[in-house]
């Protein structure tokens, strides 16, 4: 599904019970999530499954302990993809072991029977809809999701995939970007900056 880069954010996905390493690589490579800023106090998730090779999301969740959340909305999804809210099991598998715990109350959705066919396969797509509680904004969402970790002020996206080529399922949760590196050059100039301030001030002295 095709969205604005203004409008969106992009976020790849990290392995959580990697218990194999090939359907853990699998889901880190072609699998992401679009938040994108959907108006009137709502934010939009697009979960992205690029493919080529076989895997399908069957269940995605929310740990929002930054509380910006506020009620799940519609639910839609490209051709063959069918979701209801809530999802089983209510929290993400494997999810206890890095303090991953399912917020606001109804913070998750899963595919319906049969849920590996239902779910999103390669070239698919799903996009849940939330709105945000009074105040909140499409800003604070981007702030609390780059925080990472389970922290106060944080929010994490968890996804559980299953139908991998060899089976077995996968659990995985949001990336934290990478703080974008300064190039030798800025470096220079704010060095440079810098100086200059500072023989300002010991003129003015």
């Amino acid at each position: 599904m095709a969205v604005s880069a203004a409008q969106a954010a992009t976020y790849s996905f990290v392995g959580v019970t990697n218990n194999s390493a090939t359907n853990t690589a699998t889901g880190q490579n072609q699998l992401s999530v679009d938040v994108i800023d959907s108006g009137s106090g709502t934010v939009s998730f697009t979960f992205n499954n690029s493919g080529p090779l076989a895997s399908s999301i069957t269940d995605v969740y929310w740990d929002d302990q930054a509380g910006v959340l506020g009620s799940m909305g519609s639910i839609t999804g490209s051709s063959g993809v069918s979701y209801s809210q809530l999802a089983s099991p209510g929290n993400l598998p494997g999810g206890n072991t890095i303090g991953f715990t399912v917020s606001p109350s109804g913070a998750s959705a899963d595919s319906n029977p049969p849920v590996q066919p239902s779910g999103v396969n390669p070239g698919e797509w799903l996009t849940i809809v939330w709105s945000l509680v009074t105040g909140a904004t499409y800003s604070d969402v981007l702030a609390a999701l780059n925080l990472g970790g389970d922290q106060s002020g944080s929010m994490r996206i968890g996804i559980h995939v299953q139908g991998f080529t060899g089976g077995g399922s996968e659990s995985f949760v949001n990336d934290t970007p990478a703080p974008v590196p300064v190039p030798a050059a800025g470096v220079l100039l704010m060095g440079g900056l810098a100086a200059m301030g500072l023989l300002r001030r010991r003129r003015k002295a």
